[in-house]
């Protein structure tokens, strides 16, 4: 997969303020820009009561009734609730305050303490730091890398970290090369995570120091491509981006098969482990690509980031070591900055990426509670704007802030309510923008949802959040009527037949074409 929003990246020296070069500033702008207006955006209403006005539409109730009659929802578990976007007048309920699975749906959760707890304007940071003093060209100590979580980090942004060493003066470092990932904990795996899914794109450890191979901003993997050799040899492998080889153990069991022969290629790597096992047949002629996770995401963009500083023109004689950077004497030679959270939000939600939530939970962690930023602080900020916005705690539980974790639980009554409260947020514009559109063919705009609802009145007219994991499935979000009413709701399903998702669609569709 491919994401078309690029990462809005500057690098300063000093105490300068940053600066975003014209060009990338525009295309991400453009970007954000379709994510609206493409969206027949919908900004905040002018005027919410603070007393949630009683509204009655048992007509709209009886209608909902009769989509929920269907035998995927009646042999299933699903809970369901409609609310007037105006007034928080509840329509509709099925079940509303019975606790379920949210899968990513907990990415609404996360986006907006988010919102709250760090702004719409956080940057992530990274930062290139010496303390030692340069003397003809050479530092005589050790050089740091320091991490603040970014997720969208790249190999052109090592590349201009590394720049900045160099236009500092310095073409040789006489010590090593300090990795520093302490603003987060050195738990990067969340404990209710399967292992079994350890090596897949979707569940990267977290670290506070990280790359992404791609532009859909996949932290914490590498791409390895493959292409046939001789026939009966190894395939021939390569890693994108080519330094990570540095920092990986890589296992090649491949063989080439003959002209004609089918490929069976595939990358495994087990919880914990540094090597990734290539195993398979690849036939003549023939290549591809695999997105698989690393072990040590820290040591990865280290690898990484030394390649870059060797372009450069700078030689590091020491290793690669892991330490906490000094407070002292610090000299900070450049920074390198992410998008603002407003602009991050548009990959993240629209794409259902994991690694963005759980970084942006530890950030918010270390932003409220002091570094280093961890699952329990972070999830305690996400509970506290929770409770603050008025949010019923009742059946919540949260391990975690992407919903990878069968363990979150969440009533549509609550998520309801939340999609209700944050209209009245500042930033709420971002925030809806953020969410997949239905029936949206553009990637950046239709996320999750482009291929649904298709050909509807919900078309490019319903917002939501979509969720997905084995028997789980969940949709909340936005849709308006036909006589201009919005609509919040939220429907959360555990099944083990057939799946609901197709009566998710059919509900938002037939809110869409309501008219009172």
């Amino acid at each position: 997969m491919s994401r078309s929003l690029p990462r809005l990246g500057a690098v300063i020296t000093g105490r300068r303020l940053p600066s975003i070069t014209a060009p990338r500033a525009l295309v991400v702008a453009v970007a954000v820009g379709l994510a609206i207006s493409g969206a027949g955006f919908v900004g905040p209403p002018d005027h919410l009561p603070t007393a949630a006005a009683r509204v009655s539409d048992p007509a709209l109730a009886s209608k909902i009734a009769s989509v929920m009659k269907d035998s995927r929802i009646t042999k299933g578990r699903t809970s369901a609730v409609v609310y007037d976007a105006a007034t928080g007048s509840e329509l509709y309920q099925r079940s509303g305050g019975r606790a379920s699975i949210p899968a990513s749906n907990t990415k609404i959760v996360t986006a907006a303490a988010a919102l709250h707890t760090l702004g719409p304007g956080y940057r992530f940071r990274t930062e290139v730091i010496s303390r030692a003093a340069v003397s003809g060209g050479t530092l005589d100590g050790r050089l740091y890398l320091k991490g603040y979580g970014d997720p969208t980090s790249r190999s052109g942004d090592y590349a201009a970290l590394a720049q900045r060493v160099r236009a500092a003066g310095i073409r040789t470092v006489t010590g090593k090369l300090v990795v520093d990932a302490t603003y987060f904990d050195s738990v990067r795996y969340n404990p209710t995570w399967k292992t079994g899914y350890a090596d897949d794109y979707y569940a990267a450890p977290i670290s506070a120091l990280t790359l992404a191979p791609n532009t859909d901003y996949d932290s914490g993997t590498v791409i390895i491509r493959y292409r046939a050799g001789s026939v009966g040899k190894k395939a021939k492998i390569t890693t994108t981006p080519a330094a990570a080889a540095a920092s990986l153990d890589l296992r090649n069991l491949t063989t080439t098969g003959k002209k004609g022969s089918s490929t069976t290629f595939s990358a495994s790597r087990i919880h914990g482990s540094d090597t990734i096992t290539l195993r398979g047949r690849v036939g003549a002629g023939r290549s591809g690509s695999r997105l698989i996770t690393v072990n040590r995401p820290d040591l990865y963009a280290a690898a990484v980031f030394r390649a870059e500083l060797k372009k450069a023109g700078v030689t590091v004689r020491g290793g690669t070591t892991v330490l906490v950077t000094p407070t002292s004497g610090r000299r900070v030679l450049g920074t390198d900055y992410s998008m603002p959270l407003s602009q991050l939000l548009v990959p993240f939600m629209k794409l259902s990426n994991n690694m963005h939530a759980e970084a942006l939970t530890k950030a918010m962690g270390a932003k409220r509670s002091g570094a280093p930023g961890t699952w329990a602080k972070g999830l305690a900020a996400t509970r506290a704007y929770l409770s603050a916005t008025g949010v019923p705690f009742t059946g919540l539980v949260l391990t975690d802030g992407s919903g990878l974790t069968r363990s979150n639980t969440i009533t549509p009554r609550a998520m309801g309510t939340l999609l209700v409260k944050v209209q009245r947020e500042t930033w709420f514009a971002a925030f809806k923008a953020s969410l997949p559109v239905a029936g949206n063919s553009n990637r950046m705009v239709g996320g999750t949802l482009r291929r649904r609802m298709n050909g509807t009145r919900a078309a490019d007219n319903a917002w939501a959040k979509t969720g997905t994991l084995t028997g789980v499935t969940a949709l909340s979000g936005y849709v308006r009527g036909r006589d201009g009413r919005l609509y919040v709701f939220s429907m959360l399903s555990q099944y083990s037949g057939a799946s609901p998702r197709p009566v998710e669609d059919k509900l938002v569709v037939a809110l869409a074409g309501w008219r009172r």
